[in-house]
């Protein structure tokens, strides 16, 4: 049974998720915008966002998912990011800030998608760097979630790799394309783990993108 941490909140700062542009060597996280569509559309192939609980497969699905997402986000409960490949300047995915809770400093990273070209290239293990830092050191979370369709083996994967810890599933959680219901498999990172999992995804960084190191 895990011991109940005590938190000392006159030390943290105000935990208000609000748009940002996080900056790394190999990616950067910016703000997102309408007019990121056809950028995204074109990094994202159909297939790309097979995993999304409403694929989104060319500039149109972009140009309808975008407005229900910059809106959530102009009511404090997501915050939208597009990120740049540094050294093309080239849109690359997309990632999200949503589950946001103000109250228990909480916030879920989700609707991650980075197209195909940049597989491999560090920038899904950057992004996620920077998020969690800015989640854990800039806003004062307490907690980060994730969770990924239970059929995602690549994901769950992932997860585990950086360090994000498996808590369970959720079955039938979800109706999603097919028709069928998705079970949704949860981890996450926690205060106090953050600074082994910023150690691991650092070095994990390195090892794929020697030239930062």
């Amino acid at each position: 049974m895990l011991a109940a941490m005590s938190l000392d909140l006159a030390t943290l700062p105000t935990f208000d998720p609000r748009p940002a542009t996080l900056t790394g060597q190999r990616v950067l996280l910016r703000p997102a915008s309408l007019e990121d569509a056809p950028a995204l559309a074109a990094a994202c192939p159909p297939g790309t966002t097979q995993w999304f609980p409403v694929p989104v497969d060319d500039e149109a699905a972009w140009r309808r998912v975008l407005p229900l997402a910059l809106s959530q986000q102009d009511q404090g409960n997501e915050v939208v990011f597009t990120m740049v490949d540094t050294t093309t300047g080239q849109v690359c995915g997309s990632s999200r800030y949503i589950a946001i809770e103000r109250v228990h400093r909480r916030l879920e990273i989700g609707w991650t998608v980075i197209g195909p070209a940049w597989h491999g290239t560090g920038i899904n293990t950057e992004a996620k760097l920077l998020m969690l830092g800015h989640a854990f050191d800039t806003l004062g979370a307490t907690r980060v979630e994730f969770k990924t369709d239970s059929l995602n083996t690549r994901s769950r994967a992932a997860l585990r790799a950086i360090g994000a810890v498996e808590e369970g599933t959720f079955r039938n959680h979800m109706v999603v394309p097919g028709p069928r219901l998705r079970h949704s498999v949860y981890f996450s990172v926690i205060r106090e783990e953050w600074s082994d999992v910023r150690a691991g995804l650092r070095n994990r960084f390195q090892r794929q993108h020697p030239a930062f190191a």
